[in-house]
């Protein structure tokens, strides 16, 4: 996209620089949320997360937030600082009023004390829900002058309430902020406040208020506050919903571009708006392709304001619809797609708001219904492989695709690359045990093509690549057998997964060595798995690799080598330093092998790496007779109590107490080592 100049300013208007668009126009069109996670985070900075931020965090404004002006490039938060999760006020309070930026994930709900009360923020700070977690109650957040570079995203915001309808004596809003610039407020859900929902007041400037759900409150959005005519905003794609006033209200704003919102006033509820979007003073406003449902004076505008209305529809509406006058080309500052208006209110109603996954900015966060395809080896479904429907996956597809596979005996390799996120290889049957994906790949095999052996990673069954993929109800086996080829090297994967957010649930996976391995795109990519209601079989570092990995509510079953002994590791962590290895958490470590016969981990640093820091905590599980009592060990010259291995409340036969060669953390250790902070702002979901 090229350079864009901005247009000329009134003449009260300040000097501003040259407009640079670096937009992608999929994150335009969308509001989609870029990819990522918090590694490595409990209620500590990350001390390498300058340098190895997520992926998320990295993501930057689009409309007015995305410009360059007043000194500021752009709108992206506190993406060059460390990332903190806070789940207190004291904790949230401390790392938002801090002079250096930070992206403070919010993994939990936090009460405002006093009510009403509203965090100063400053200047290049993130401010993100965890998943759907965060919510902030009774209070907000109160950006001053000057403030700039702020980014408040995927949070929910309510109830400051004080029994009064129009309150003119509590001044609680969600978002508050006077002359402050460069801020976008994105995907939140604001509601029930004591005054309104978002201020954008005294000649703030260069805002963008996306995909947000603001519902439930007397004065949902008003901006102005001064007769200065320098605001430039951006708000597209918000469902405004049951509020009665300030829809937005806009005063005074320079350039106000309104694009694809649902405004709704809901037929026989208590709550009856009394307008819509409003232009006032001086206000230069572009009302594009949005929906007005049942809204009393739907478009009102002051004799001196503008309004340049396109493409909008209004279905059951009553009262002013007014426009005139000429404004301005957005597109002279900043590039963006409009979404059909028609598409707007199912497009909102299920996107806005905190989303429980932050999608890729090549994604989007429509709701758009999962495309089915059916795999049977009798040749019912439509393909009689499961690799056949993968390749059948479009390329960069923005929605899911759901490989449902019917029951039956699968002899195949399986790859899904990276190209293609959001995939789902899902069993039909009534049991996890009634799909079975299996071959026989070991790391020392020959190619077919006589090109070289096929290494541990390509001795996977089933690979996945792709970011956002799940796998469901079905059994991966590597059946390479280790007793009739004792000549090769014998690590033999079932499943890989070299990706960011993987969901492996309902599961069985079975091997020997090597079974489980859990890498990442690259060493310096991000990458999360979450694994519940599963069964994983192995004997040595059957679960392994740098990714950072839960393993919740399953069952690891211990096997006996191929010559009958026991001996084994249960898990082999290459962690990268500042991020979370392996846990395994509320789960049972068992099998039917001799008693203190496997260690619970041991580090591996791949070829001798220095700078790894593996990691694996295993807590409030049961283990087994077979785990040994001093269950963790050395690998390749590395000493174990050099990185990270612990435990946390574990019960069973293979259960001990704290020593020094079984460290235990303590209460207030372990509320930093629970699966939010592997997971950060990550919720794993079906969809």
């Amino acid at each position: 996209m090229s350079d864009i100049a901005r247009t000329s300013r009134p003449r009260h208007r300040r000097r501003r620089t040259a407009l640079v668009v670096g937009v992608p126009l999929a994150l335009t069109a969308a509001g989609a949320l870029a990819y990522g996670s918090v590694f490595g985070i409990g209620m500590q900075e990350s001390a390498s997360a300058a340098t190895a931020a997520p992926a998320w965090a990295t993501a930057t404004a689009d409309g007015f937030a995305s410009v360059d002006a007043l000194g500021q490039k752009g709108t992206y938060g506190g993406r060059d600082g460390a990332t903190v999760t806070v789940r207190t006020l004291a904790d949230l309070e401390k790392y938002a009023t801090a002079a250096e930026p930070y992206v403070i994930v919010v993994a939990g709900t936090i009460t405002m004390d006093p009510v009403g009360k509203e965090i100063k923020v400053r200047s290049d700070k993130t401010i993100i829900g965890s998943g759907t977690s965060g919510h902030i109650v009774g209070g907000g957040f109160f950006l001053g002058q000057g403030v700039h570079n702020v980014i408040i995203r995927n949070l929910t915001i309510r109830d400051a309430y004080q029994g009064v309808w129009n309150d003119k004596d509590h001044d609680f809003d969600a978002i508050q902020m006077d002359g402050a610039h460069h801020v976008w407020i994105d995907h939140n859900d604001l509601r029930h406040m004591a005054d309104g929902l978002i201020d954008v007041r005294k000649d703030s400037t260069d805002v963008t208020v996306s995909w947000n759900k603001l519902s439930n409150d007397n004065k949902a959005f008003g901006i102005g506050w001064t007769s200065n005519v320098v605001t430039d905003i951006t708000i597209h794609h918000n469902w405004i919903s049951e509020t009665e006033q300030r829809n937005p209200s806009t005063d005074n704003a320079a350039h106000a571009h309104l694009y694809n919102n649902f405004l709704e006033d809901v037929a026989g509820t208590a709550i009856t708006s009394s307008y819509g979007n409003y232009s006032r003073g001086a206000t230069k406003m572009v009302l594009e392709n949005s929906y007005f449902q049942g809204v009393n004076n739907p478009v009102i505008k002051d004799s001196t304001a503008t309004i340049v209305q396109r493409g909008n529809t209004f279905a059951g509406t009553t009262g002013r619809n007014e426009s005139g006058g000429t404004a301005f080309d957005p597109k002279t500052f900043y590039g963006y797609t409009l979404d059909k208006t028609a598409d707007v209110p199912a497009l909102l109603t299920s996107g806005a708001g905190p989303r429980g996954t932050l999608g890729t900015a090549a994604a989007t966060t429509r709701a758009a219904a999962a495309t089915t395809l059916t795999v049977a080896a009798d040749g019912s479904g439509q393909y009689r492989t499961v690799q056949a429907a993968v390749d059948a996956v479009p390329v960069d597809n923005p929605s899911r695709v759901i490989v449902s596979v019917r029951p039956g005996t699968y002899r195949e390799v399986v790859k899904v690359p990276a190209n293609k996120p959001h995939v789902t290889i899902q069993g039909s049957g009534g049991s996890r045990k009634d799909t079975t994906i299996v071959y026989g790949n070991a790391a020392g095999m020959t190619k077919p093509d006589g090109s070289g052996t096929y290494g541990t990673p390509g001795s996977a069954t089933v690979s996945v690549q792709s970011d956002d993929s799940q796998i469901r109800n079905l059994t991966i086996t590597n059946d390479f057998d280790e007793s009739r080829h004792q000549d090769i090297a014998n690590q033999a994967v079932a499943l890989l997964t070299q990706a960011d957010r993987i969901v492996l649930d309902g599961v069985i996976v079975n091997g020997d060595q090597d079974t489980l391995e859990l890498e990442t795109a690259a060493k310096d990519k991000l990458g999360r798995v979450h694994i519940s209601n599963s069964y994983i079989t192995g004997n040595v570092d059957f679960i392994f690799g740098r990714a950072t990995v839960v393993v919740d509510k399953s069952v690891i079953t211990l096997k006996k080598r191929w010559n009958g002994t026991s001996a084994g590791y249960v898990t082999a962590p290459s962690t990268p330093a500042g991020r979370k290895g392996i846990l395994i958490n509320r789960s049972t470590i068992t099998g039917d092998v001799s008693a203190a016969s496997f260690f619970l981990g041991r580090n591996w640093h791949p070829g001798g790496d220095t700078t790894v820091d593996p990691q694996t905590t295993v807590r409030d599980s049961t283990l087994g007779a077979a785990i040994r009592p001093t269950p963790w060990t050395d690998m390749g010259g590395f000493s174990w109590k050099d990185d990270r291995f612990a435990e946390y409340r574990n019960t069973g036969s293979g259960a001990g107490a704290a020593s020094a060669d079984r460290p235990q953390l303590t209460d207030a250790q372990a509320t930093g080592q629970e699966v939010a902070d592997w997971l950060g702002d990550w919720t794993p979901s079906a969809s």
